[in-house]
């Protein structure tokens, strides 16, 4: 049987010991719910609302396209068109139905865009307020709720987080659109 050498002998100590150091040593953890914390912001609370009224009007011009198409079917289905006219309401139909298409698709494009620019400027700042809350707990992991199994509700710190977003961010003009926290 061979001798373990020397180094391997020291190497195995040094790391039971730093294992024993590890395991003595208390980790501080916290649990957040990432999304639901960043949804619940005021800012993108106001956001939204800001998104509804700013594409209304779009919204409402498809739904009267819609309605227009709606009565064009009605019109051929009823039978009282003679050829000329029903091929000239298809016509008109087949027209209408693209541009509802191409409304509904840039509206589509345009509101992700928005959105897409709008959590990605406040998820930025979450992380922030996060780092941030972290170090003022004496936290040494945060870890999203997403990907853990379990956790006590006592490590949760999703509310505690949307509130100190929604004090560092306050909703109320173009001034809190571009501060930033201090650190």
């Amino acid at each position: 049987m061979k001798k373990p050498s020397l180094n391997k002998v020291v190497v195995a100590a040094l790391l039971a010991m730093a294992g024993m150091g590890i395991a003595n040593a208390q980790v501080k953890i916290a649990v957040i719910n990432s999304q639901k914390a960043l949804l619940e912001t005021e800012e993108i609370k106001k956001a939204q609302r800001d998104m509804e009224g700013k594409f209304k009007p779009r919204q409402d011009q498809m739904v009267k396209l819609q309605k227009e198409l709606e009565d064009i079917q009605a019109q051929l289905n009823s039978g009282k068109l003679n050829e000329v006219g029903t091929q000239e309401l298809n016509t008109e139909g087949q027209r209408k139905q693209r541009e509802l298409q191409r409304m509904q698709q840039d509206l589509q494009e345009d509101v992700e865009r928005e959105r897409t620019e709008i959590l990605q400027r406040a998820g930025t700042r979450m992380q922030d307020v996060v780092k941030k809350l972290a170090e003022e707990k004496g936290l040494d992991i945060v870890v999203d709720a997403g990907n853990t199994l379990f956790f006590k509700p006592t490590f949760e710190i999703t509310a505690e987080a949307t509130a100190a977003y929604n004090k560092a961010y306050p909703v109320g003009g173009a001034a809190a659109a571009t501060t930033s926290p201090s650190k």
